[in-house]
């Protein structure tokens, strides 16, 4: 059960209540950590840059690649909501979360982000190098920004307990995988 109530429409006013209905015009949802975020607009609009640091990424690394970097960073960190929800992604492209077929720079982004979510953050020299082969200083910058905003979302998540959305329960591990859909939006 989430520690923090995550705000209803008629609870919000001003700046959240704009930023709640941006939401669901947008995306048609506002998901329970964006509800759970609207308490503070300035970690709202922060973990929301997740988006346009998404974008800088995407040219170079690719949408697909992007998702199963966050999914692989989410998974680290065990945070469920970002879990299944790049899990969902992939499911609805038709992929299997748990078989992704991936070359060696799929391979090595997964493990990049895996080694970025551990405990002390830490990459390996040898790991760095083999990213560095593929990638810009530039471009390697965006992906580690992009890595820590999506850790920051997973300790929010995380440390606030809250709550997977309805949307995301057919989508588990442990349930088969559900029928593709449309759409993906947050």
């Amino acid at each position: 059960m989430a520690r923090i109530a995550p705000l209803e429409l008629e609870q919000t006013t001003g700046e959240a209540r704009a930023a709640y209905l941006y939401g669901l015009e947008k995306h048609g949802r506002m998901t329970n950590m964006k509800r759970t975020l609207l308490y503070s607009m300035p970690s709202y609009n922060v973990l929301l840059e997740w988006w346009p640091l998404f974008d800088v990424i995407k040219p170079f690394l690719g949408e697909r690649l992007g998702i199963i970097f966050a999914h692989a960073l989410s998974a680290e960190n065990d945070c469920l909501v970002c879990t299944m929800f790049m899990r969902r992604i992939l499911i609805d492209w038709g992929e299997d979360p748990a078989n992704l077929e991936l070359d060696e720079k799929g391979k090595l982004i997964v493990e990049f982000g895996r080694a970025i979510a551990k405990q002390g953050n830490r990459v390996s020299d040898e790991l760095y190098q083999k990213v560095a082969g593929f990638f810009s200083a530039e471009q390697i910058v965006a992906l580690t920004g992009f890595a820590s905003l999506m850790i920051a979302t997973n300790i929010i998540t995380n440390v606030l307990d809250v709550d997977l959305d309805e949307y995301l329960y057919a989508y588990r591990a442990d349930q088969p995988l559900p029928p593709r859909d449309a759409g993906h939006g947050a």
